[in-house]
């Protein structure tokens, strides 16, 4: 039977790293926070799972509005920029960014991959423009310009799973097909001031980051390569949580609505989303070894690992991710399976479930099959 798989990964983030006390030191000052309320945000980043993040943007390394480069140098960030102003800097950044990943994706496999790939299939959902990052990667990489364009767009966290299915689909039907998937999010775009909780939340977890991954036919792969074999996908949404996450286009770029109810849902829901997709793989619970759970905060990996009964151990990648990067929406699962794909204790054979959430509110799964040497 025909079977596709990811035969290499590449990550990439902006060159502005920021720790996580620093970036609430610059919320406090953006949401003008008396003492209680600014003990009540330090507990929100203290539990965070997050040690640093990444952005476009300096400023959030920055405690005197003074120095901002991109929000308004006054004390409450006047001129607070509109949407036209963050999407021209996302026009002005996200392709470079995700050319970046696709090069580290590109590295082990020689300079002649450029010219084979056939079909790419561009992720995201904090920017948009026409042309796009789509035509933009085909001009700085080399690529044909005959190349085969899909793009997934707004989809939130769980965009990048779509690619993985949609690649599967495009090299089960073509031997021949290689998939270039990019992913890049540039979250921090879109910071909003206003003094609300769900501000708060959205605040203190989102990142920026591109990936790039390689899918190929499985019977193109030779020599005991490492891969990881696409096996089966499973999609749900919840209509009853519909409302408790959302991605709209405001005055002064996107607007994120995250409740505190998510991982709640997750942890209601998820166990029979996972019966599911083991009963379309044909496999049982015991049959998985590792699991690639979207790190969209810490208690949703606390809630994934509660419901279905895993340990922190076998959810490690998805914290290290977080704590290295914070949340990168779509992105972010890929850095999470680059992780697993290297991983030098991966066993051949072994079967990963994966998890991505967004809005809907959806939940995507898979089992992805560990195949060659790791």
């Amino acid at each position: 039977m025909m079977s596709s798989c990811i035969s290499a990964i590449g990550t990439a983030n902006p060159k502005y790293r920021i720790s996580q006390n620093d970036i609430y030191r610059f919320m406090v000052k953006a949401f003008g926070l008396n003492a209680t309320n600014a003990a009540r945000l330090k507990q929100i980043y203290d539990h965070s799972g997050i040690e640093h993040r990444y952005s476009v943007i300096p400023d959030f390394g920055e405690t005197q509005s003074h120095k901002n480069t991109f929000f308004g140098k006054t004390e409450n960030f006047e001129p607070f920029p509109g949407t036209r102003d963050r999407l021209q800097l996302y026009q002005d950044t996200a392709s470079d960014l995700a050319a970046k990943a696709v090069n580290d994706c590109f590295l082990d496999h020689g300079n002649d991959l450029t010219s084979k790939i056939t079909h790419l299939i561009t992720v995201s959902c904090t920017g948009m423009h026409a042309p796009g990052i789509d035509i933009e990667l085909v001009e700085k990489l080399g690529l044909n310009s005959t190349i085969e364009r899909t793009c997934i767009n707004f989809m939130g966290c769980y965009g990048s799973l779509n690619a993985l299915k949609v690649a599967d689909y495009i090299c089960r039907a073509d031997q021949a097909a290689k998939v270039l998937i990019v992913s890049v999010e540039l979250c921090t775009l879109h910071f909003q001031k206003a003094n609300t909780l769900d501000n708060w939340v959205a605040n203190s977890l989102f990142s920026d980051g591109a990936a790039a991954v390689l899918v190929e036919n499985s019977n193109e792969i030779t020599n005991k390569k490492k891969c990881l074999t696409l096996d089966t996908f499973y999609s749900e949404f919840l209509k009853e949580a519909r409302n408790e996450m959302g991605w709209y286009v405001g005055d002064a770029g996107f607007e994120m609505t995250l409740t505190s109810k998510v991982s709640k849902y997750i942890l209601k829901h998820i166990q029979s989303i996972s019966n599911e997709l083991l009963k379309k793989a044909k496999l049982e619970f015991k049959d998985i070894g590792q699991f690639a759970v979207h790190p969209g905060g810490r208690k949703i990996l606390e809630a994934a690992e509660s419901a279905l009964g895993f340990s922190m151990m076998a959810n490690r990648f998805g914290y290290e991710v977080l704590r290295e990067y914070g949340n990168m929406s779509s992105v972010t699962i890929l850095f999470v399976l680059k992780k697993l794909m290297m991983d030098p204790e991966g066993i051949e054979g072994e079967n990963i479930m994966g998890f991505a959430f967004g809005p809907g509110l959806t939940v995507e799964s898979m089992i992805l099959k560990r195949t060659g040497n790791a």
